[in-house]
């Protein structure tokens, strides 16, 4: 029986053409001393690298 990892499809979502999107990590608390452009890319979403993919995708085999 395949199981999914729940840690790994709470983190990640995958998109309609099967790439891994990730939450840029310095975006939950101490903002105040971040600079606008850290707290403007903090805020988006980015791809996972290619090299990560195959494994994180394994580990979510219904999304």
């Amino acid at each position: 029986m395949q199981k999914t990892r729940k840690s790994i499809s709470k983190r990640f979502k995958k998109t309609g053409t099967g790439k891994l999107l990730r939450r840029t990590p310095g975006h939950r608390h101490l903002l105040r001393k971040k600079s606008v452009k850290q707290r403007r890319r903090a805020g988006s979403s980015k791809l996972v690298a290619a090299g990560q993919r195959a494994d994180l995708i394994r580990g979510m085999p219904f999304a």
